[in-house]
This record gives structure tokens, C-alpha cells and sequence, in this order.
């Protein structure tokens, strides 16, 4: 039987580990063969990355790996300002601190939603910050024309819309492959897209990467209390 589970989890690390190569090749190409800026490899790298919380989800990843990785991952991280391990997803021209703010936050929600047995509220915020932050940035910088300021941060209201559109789509399709078609699945997502696009638009530095998926995970998991399914 243990030997039965280490297979299996082998197994686990070894198609993560293959899905990350499959990202980390696709930025390299994208650096050395085409006039991708370092900000679009980032967000390559990004949503690539984003997605491992389905693997973790669908092949069952123990909880104590999943929070291991991610506070390694972390520690990378925060080595790669001082040093050039992380260059693609580091030399961006600003000051920002989103790579370990990213993997804390899969620390965080897979140790909270793991816990419950509830990995889909985990799913939800990771792949908003994923997708609706990653597409927000795309969006904003290539069709951006309506600009606003938050804190000396400057915003577009495209950017901004293409992370609630995101955020909605995201939510409600992770919520309806897990409860079906109920209320929740179509309703809750409003109050997640709002929440999620607030905390995108006020966060600074980097730290969205920690409030956009920890935020939006809680409001889906308390909006989701409000009725019987």
C-alpha cells in the first residue's frame, strides 16, 4: 500500500513538474524568438502557472505538497530580486513584489480550502488572479483608451472590464461543473467579479497577486453560504 502512494504521488509531481516545463519553454521561446516585451513573457508565465491549481484539484495533490511548493516556490521568489534566478518574470522595469505575493497565495488557499475539502473555492481564486488580472494587463495595454488614476496608479477602464467579464466567467464555470444550475452558480459570480476587480484596481506593488485570489476565494465561499443549494 505505501509503496502504492508513493507511485501515485510521483505520478502527481511528475505531471506538474512536466506542465511547468511546457510553460517555462514556452516563455524561453517566446524571449528568444520573438519581440515579446518582458511584461507579456510575465503574464505568459503567469497564467501558465495559474493553472497548476487545477492539476493540484483534479490529481488530488496532498495539501502538505501543494503549501510546501508554493512557500519554496516563495522563497525562490524573494531570492530572485537579489539574485538572477527568475529573470523573465523579474526584469519588468518596476518595483513590484507579485511573484511571492502569487505563491503565497496558493499557499494560503490550498491550506484553507484543502482543509474543508472544498479545493474548488481554491480553483476560483487562483485562476481569477490568473486569468482576470493576466487579461486585464493584455487588454488595458493594447486597447486602453480611457484611463483613471487610484493612488498614483494609473488604470483603464478596458483593463478593468476585462477583469470583471473574467472574473464572472471564471467563477461561474467552476462553480456550475461543481453544484450544477442553481442560483448560486449564476448570482454569486456578480458579487466575485465586483470584489475582485476592486482589489485589483486599489492594490499596489504587486500585492493584488495576494488579495485578488485570497479575496476573491472568501467572497466566493461566503456568498455561496447564503442559501440552500
Amino acid at each position: 500500500m505505501l509503496q502504492l502512494v508513493q507511485s501515485s504521488l510521483w505520478l502527481q509531481i511528475t505531471i506538474v513538474l512536466l506542465w511547468l516545463g511546457v510553460v517555462g519553454m514556452t516563455a524561453d521561446t517566446l524571449h528568444r524568438r520573438t519581440p515579446a516585451g518582458p511584461e507579456i513573457i510575465r503574464k505568459v508565465v503567469h497564467m501558465g502557472v495559474g493553472n497548476v491549481i487545477l492539476l493540484a484539484w483534479w490529481l488530488e495533490i496532498p495539501a502538505w505538497l501543494g503549501v510546501s511548493a508554493s512557500i519554496l516556490f516563495s522563497a525562490i521568489a524573494l531570492l530572485s530580486y537579489r539574485l538572477p534566478i527568475l529573470p523573465v518574470i523579474n526584469t519588468v522595469g518596476r518595483k513590484s513584489l507579485g511573484t511571492f505575493f502569487y505563491a503565497i497565495s496558493f499557499a494560503i488557499l490550498i491550506a484553507w480550502f484543502w482543509a474543508l475539502q472544498m479545493p474548488q473555492y481554491a480553483a476560483v481564486g487562483i485562476l481569477i488572479m490568473t486569468w482576470g488580472d493576466g487579461m486585464a494587463a493584455l487588454v488595458g495595454q493594447r486597447f486602453g483608451r480611457n484611463l483613471y488614476k487610484l493612488w498614483g496608479m494609473q488604470k483603464t477602464w478596458e483593463g478593468s472590464c476585462a477583469m470583471a467579464m473574467v472574473s464572472y466567467g471564471v467563477s461561474s464555470g467552476i462553480l456550475w461543473a461543481v453544484q450544477g444550475n442553481v442560483w448560486q452558480t449564476w448570482l454569486v459570480p456578480v458579487g466575485i467579479a465586483l470584489g475582485a476587480t476592486t482589489l485589483e484596481a486599489f492594490s499596489k506593488l504587486g500585492i493584488d497577486n495576494l488579495t485578488v485570489p485570497v479575496g476573491s476565494a472568501a467572497i466566493a465561499f461566503w456568498l455561496n453560504q447564503l442559501g440552500p443549494i
